[in-house]
């Protein structure tokens, strides 16, 4: 009787520990999604940018001046484009964060029950999951 209970406290703590690697890969799954959305935002938002400094750098051309970098107008475009661009940096690093974090690094009790990989690690070459991200 002893053995059998043994067993199926085993038995239960894998699969409380299956459950639990199952949620987080979904939830870094989301976490990455949501990162791409908002990146994919910010690179609209950059390709309008482009066109508005684009006319504006028409403009003043057209107006016959010279120091286009002294417009202040083209300034201002120009440090939003740098303020975006160092967003856009800033969730590429996020999303590799994401990707490389494992479940143990999380939630580290379950380090020594579980051997699982980051989902870096099981990319399209280690899942069948066409939908993968990575």
């Amino acid at each position: 009787m002893s053995q059998d209970k043994k067993t199926t406290g085993r038995l239960l703590q894998a699969s409380r520990s299956a459950l639990n690697n199952v949620s987080f890969r979904a939830n870094q799954y989301k976490q990455v999604v949501q990162k791409k959305i908002d990146l994919g935002a910010i690179q609209k938002k950059i390709d309008q940018l482009h066109t508005d400094l684009g006319k504006q750098v028409g403009r003043v051309f057209q107006a016959g001046r010279k120091e286009l970098i002294s417009d202040p107008e083209i300034a201002r475009l120009l440090e939003k484009l740098i303020g975006l661009k160092q967003a856009t940096t800033l969730l590429e690093e996020e999303i590799e964060l994401i990707r490389t974090e494992t479940f143990s690094d999380s939630y580290p009790e379950t380090k020594d029950s579980t051997n699982n990989p980051s989902l870096e690690e099981v990319g399209p070459s280690k899942s069948n999951d066409k939908n993968d991200v990575t």
